[in-house]
């Protein structure tokens, strides 16, 4: 059923280390890749990488880890890598599936806002029932990846709704910055690497035990009075 009163018209859900925790799947990859071509990379680098564009990390990379290799043949080739693993196994973090079950059971709509290119999130929204997500925004469908706000602004855009009225979860400052700069309320989910306070920012531990209540809880604190 849907929520008489409800704060927010959308929820918008970064994927790596948010929904699903595949940041051990692209650190090894991209230790395999580098190692390949005789390159040498440390997990200090690795952690710098978090929610960033993957064409910025390719460049990173390049310049970083000693390889000669073009940073649109890194992006392709730790794609291949990881498209892999998550073929294997999707690692759903802890709580993200019952809340998106939530989510929809109160008639909320979400969107997946991730700098991942369409082929790697496919076996995440394979393995989702069908329409679980309403707008799918990835890396390689904007010009400008997090931390500009152009994806955020986006997915709102495609789901028709004011970014102001919507709550991003996120893992990762880089990611938090974009969400918070489109306008959102942000939900930080602490991972991998730490995140910043922020005036529009609540933090939980995990999304374990987090409802569609709380979301909406989190919003009409931190976000705009009707």
């Amino acid at each position: 059923m849907e929520l008489t009163d409800r704060s927010i018209s959308a929820v918008l859900w970064d994927m790596d280390g948010t929904l699903v925790d595949t940041e051990p799947y692209w650190i090894e990859s991209e230790y395999a890749l580098i190692e390949s071509y005789g390159g040498s990379w440390s997990d200090e680098h690795a952690l710098k990488l978090v929610g960033n564009d993957l064409i910025d990390s390719a460049r990173y990379i390049r310049e970083h880890a000693g390889i000669d290799v073009e940073p649109a043949d890194i992006v392709e080739q730790l794609l291949d890598r990881v498209v892999v693993r998550m073929g294997d196994r999707v690692p759903w973090t802890a709580g993200s599936l019952e809340l998106l079950a939530d989510l929809r059971t109160h008639g909320v709509p979400c969107a997946l806002v991730t700098m991942s290119y369409r082929r790697f999130v496919s076996p995440a929204l394979e393995a989702l029932p069908p329409g679980t997500f309403s707008a799918v925004v990835t890396g390689d469908a904007v010009s400008q990846g997090k931390p500009h706000p152009e994806p955020y602004l986006k997915a709102a855009r495609m789901l028709g709704v004011d970014p102001a009225d919507c709550v991003a979860i996120e893992d990762s400052n880089t990611g938090a910055r974009s969400a918070e700069s489109a306008g959102c309320v942000v939900l930080c989910v602490p991972n991998h690497v730490p995140i910043l306070d922020g005036e529009r920012r609540v933090f939980v531990e995990s999304l374990a035990g987090v409802t569609t209540e709380a979301l909406e809880a989190f919003h009409r604190t931190l976000g705009r009075t009707p």
